[in-house]
């Protein structure tokens, strides 16, 4: 007999294992950082914005570079880099009149490396 998708999705028992909700409720953490890290993940939904990290993942580059690379205006780059900024996923120095955009730090390599690798599958 073929089971219907709500029959395997939905638990059949009535029994809550105490020990292992326990175990996990210890391990998780707190509401603020949970909410940081859906925060950060909404971050990467925007094509642009992981355009821009993909971008600045091969060299550190000014908001002209970036908006040549991506044929979009500086406006419309410098308002998504205000996003990257404000959740800490790219940083940026000043030489002269030029500000240059990097990478935070290699965690976010990672994390864009991960996505990459999880898509690729």
């Amino acid at each position: 007999m073929v089971k219907s998708v709500s029959d395997i999705e939905s638990c059949g028992c009535n029994i809550i294992h105490e020990d292992v909700v326990s175990a996990v409720r210890e391990k998780m953490p707190t509401d603020e950082v949970l909410l940081d890290i859906a925060d950060l993940f909404k971050v990467f939904s925007d094509s642009t914005r992981v355009k821009i990290l993909c971008a600045l993942l091969q060299a550190e580059m000014c908001v002209c570079d970036i908006a040549a690379l991506l044929g979009m205006s500086k406006s419309a780059i410098s308002h998504q880099l205000r996003t990257l900024r404000q959740t800490r996923l790219v940083k940026y120095r000043r030489t002269g009149k030029v500000v240059y955009y990097s990478l935070e730090d290699e965690h976010v390599g990672t994390i864009f490396a991960q996505g990459l690798a999880h898509v690729g599958e």
